[in-house]
């Protein structure tokens, strides 16, 4: 367990980690109206080709789920940026007017440690991918 040291502004809240970006895993869910399966595919396959840290997605006709990397300086950064995603992406992915239902964010080794631990899901293939569910 990693000690936390109190925010003193200078934003190495955790002991010992320096004021540098690191990766978060995150998993947004987003749900709505059905859409056309194929219509919805082809938005997350253009949200895959826009957003470098992709891993990958799952989709059905009323909700999908994106697992991606994404580097920030901590948490709540990382959170921040994942909850813009959808949005800022809607109309150049013309990704569906789906509402986000979830948000996870963990960082590196937690995600490696629930891997390893058979509780994480790791990329379904090398390189992601968007598949149905």
């Amino acid at each position: 367990m990693r000690e936390l040291r109190p925010d003193t502004g200078d934003g190495a809240a955790l002991a010992g980690t320096p004021d540098q970006a690191r990766l978060w895993h995150v998993v947004l869910s987003v749900a709505g109206e059905p859409i056309g399966l194929s219509e919805l595919r082809a938005g997350l396959e253009r949200l895959a080709y826009d957003h470098s840290f992709f891993l990958t997605a799952r989709y059905a006709a009323d909700h999908a789920e994106i697992r991606y990397w994404e580097q920030a300086r901590d948490l709540h950064d990382a959170a921040a940026i994942a909850l813009r995603l959808w949005g800022e992406h809607k109309a150049t992915a013309n990704l569906p007017p789906w509402e986000i239902v979830g948000l996870e964010v963990v960082d590196r080794p937690t995600y490696h440690k629930r891997v390893a631990e058979g509780f994480g899901e790791p990329p379904q293939r090398p390189g992601g991918g968007v598949q149905p569910y």
